[in-house]
């Protein structure tokens, strides 16, 4: 299982690091969605005869995904520095194996610089959340 061929070697290390955040974020988006479902306005939009389907997609999802967006950038932090430990179990090559090679031999620029890396794939990922927030709720957004 630890080779670097071609396709049907990423299923595996590509099931490894998406298993966990993938559920986690299933669950929290249901929880989320059955709070939504029963809460006061939506019981609104079916008196008024609104259509499942539209009630789900224009009132209930947008609300739900709040919460959920809060989750996921911290979840793709996890993913990023799981692949470390994926990388090293599958013999990928990459900089997650190149990181714990450096740590292991005590290769301190390494280290500092793939260290630096992280920190700013960690800063694009918050601030690519944060921007998500003003797209999915409007009164998030900083107005000039």
């Amino acid at each position: 299982i630890a080779d670097w061929g071609g396709f049907m070697y990423t299923v595996l290390p590509t099931l490894a690091l998406a298993a966990s955040p993938l559920a986690e974020t299933a669950r929290f988006m249901r929880t989320e969605m059955v709070d939504v479902l029963s809460s006061d306005y939506i019981e609104l939009a079916k008196a008024k005869g609104l259509n499942k389907v539209g009630i789900i997609y224009h009132h209930a999802l947008r609300n739900s995904l709040i919460p959920v967006v809060t989750i996921v950038g911290p979840l793709a932090v996890n993913i990023m520095t799981g692949s470390m430990v994926v990388e090293n179990i599958f013999s990928i090559p990459g900089i997650g194996e190149q990181f714990v090679k450096s740590v292991l031999t005590n290769d301190y620029p390494t280290i500092m610089g793939l260290t630096i890396v992280y920190s700013a794939m960690l800063c694009v990922v918050l601030l690519i959340t944060d921007i998500v927030y003003g797209l999915i709720d409007p009164r998030i957004r900083i107005n000039k």
